[in-house]
Parts: C-alpha cells; structure tokens; sequence
C-alpha cells in the first residue's frame, strides 16, 4: 500500500507563489511517477506536471509551463511543486499521485493511488 499526502495550499495574492509538497510513504517502489493533477470546481481533474522517480524526466501542462516546476527529493521521498506567478485561474484543489510505471501519463486514468488534495485559492 501506498499513502501520499499533500500539502503547502493556501491562499495567495495573484502573482504570489506556493511550493506545494507530496509526501510517499509505504510500499515505495524504485520505478514510478509521481504526477500533480487539479480539479476546480465543476470541472474535470487536469493535469499539471508530473516527474519520473529515477531519470528525473518532467512533464508540464501548456498552462502551466515556466511558472511551475516539478522537483523531487529520493532521500525524503517527496515531491515538489513549485507555483510561481500565479494567476486566479489556478485556483483548485491540487492532488498529487503515483503511476506504478517509470513514463510519464497526462491522463488521471494513468494513476493509480492518490492523495487527499490540498486546497489552492489565488485572489485578484
């Protein structure tokens, strides 16, 4: 089994940054993928970025490329999201997961345990 546990949300002025954190713990295996997804309200659970556990390759949605970086710290089994100029329209609900494969998905479906979300609220 594996937990993952998000945090680091919080409100923030437009413009302002966030590092959101995504805690693994449990059964952790060398070979997988760690991805950030977010789901407003009334809509669907996007992708944002996502990072290999062992090559480091990282992935971004168009939205959100050059503002945000993915990171990831192997001795605490973390990963990172960094949020920097951040706009109103990011403001959701940012859940991190695990695909139990060393490639990359963009698709929710390509994931197969998930955190609990953490809240991100960014004011005009």
């Amino acid at each position: 089994q594996v937990q993952l546990v998000e945090s680091g949300g919080g409100l923030v002025q437009s413009g302002g940054s966030l590092r959101l954190s995504c805690a693994a713990s449990g059964r952790i295996l060398s070979t997988y993928t760690i991805g950030w997804f977010r789901q407003a309200p009334g809509k669907e659970r996007d992708f944002v970025a996502a990072i290999t556990w062992s090559g480091g390759t990282a992935d971004y949605a168009d939205s959100v490329k050059g503002r945000f970086t993915i990171s990831r710290d192997n001795v605490q089994n973390t990963v990172y999201l960094q949020m920097n100029s951040l706009k109103p329209e990011d403001t959701a609900v940012y859940y991190c997961a695990r695909r139990a494969l060393p490639t990359i998905s963009t698709t929710r479906y390509g994931y197969n345990y998930w955190g609990q979300g953490t809240q991100v609220t960014v004011s005009s």
